[in-house]
């Protein structure tokens, strides 16, 4: 086969974004989540918020799909009250990401979530989080790092055997697991670090971290070789 798997991922829209003479709302993404796509041998395809009943469509047209990191998940999507730590909520973004993700798993295309994007996972499938967790974010827009070992005999562990030091950003993280899912890594405090379901032909998987913003690319070519195995005749081999 030639060609290269199509990978959505996620992006969300902010006001006020600047470029030359223009100050508009726009759909942004940080460009490490497209390079690092890139850089693992996929097409990266940005997939601003839409009316959800349209995500089935848009997944149709992808080999994989990534949501990105972000915002804080709405609370009322886990039926918690609001932790004033928590920050403020993104209703279009969250419908849309959980549509996205929804259509992933009914449609059985490869799936990556990313800080953020492992929350959703893990409450689109009837999880829970925990609102704030020390340590995780120990500078306002520094990212930091700290060491995850990986669950034996899980996806995560069979992309990356080894415990590493990896780029993190968060402050809420996983509490009750969803629906189907198992840890496939912890931080050195416990905190569950990837979830995944228990080996399937279907892949998915969900990291806490930032690998976007590391050159580690070994989790993004496990999905870029998964939606490639899927995809069309066209499709990287």
């Amino acid at each position: 086969m030639t060609g290269q798997p199509l990978v959505g991922v996620s992006t969300y829209l902010e006001s006020g974004a600047r470029w030359g003479v223009w100050e508009l709302e726009a759909a942004l993404l940080p460009a490490g989540y497209p390079r690092l796509v890139q850089r693992a041998g996929g097409l990266a395809a940005m997939l601003p918020p839409d009316e959800p009943e349209r995500a089935p469509a848009a997944v149709a047209r992808l080999d994989g799909l990534v949501i990105a990191g972000g915002p804080d998940v709405d609370p009322a999507r886990y039926g918690a009250e609001r932790d004033p730590r928590t920050g403020p909520p993104a209703p279009a973004r969250d419908a849309w990401e959980l549509a996205l993700i929804e259509a992933a798993l009914a449609a059985r295309v490869p799936l990556l979530g990313i800080c953020r994007g492992m929350q959703l996972l893990n409450v689109a499938l009837g999880g829970t989080l925990v609102q704030h967790l020390d340590g995780h974010a120990e500078v306002v827009g520094v990212f930091g790092g700290h060491p995850v070992k990986p669950v034996p005999g899980t996806r995560y562990a069979a992309a990356v055997a080894e415990e590493t030091t990896v780029p993190t950003y968060h402050h809420q993280a996983v509490d009750r697991l969803g629906e189907g899912l198992v840890p496939s890594a912890h931080a050195a405090d416990g905190t569950v670090e990837a979830i995944e379901p228990p080996p399937t032909d279907h892949w998915v998987l969900g990291v806490q971290w930032h690998p976007e913003m590391a050159e580690d690319l070994r989790v993004m070519r496990a999905l870029v070789r998964a939606a490639a195995a899927g995809s069309s005749p066209s499709a990287l081999s």
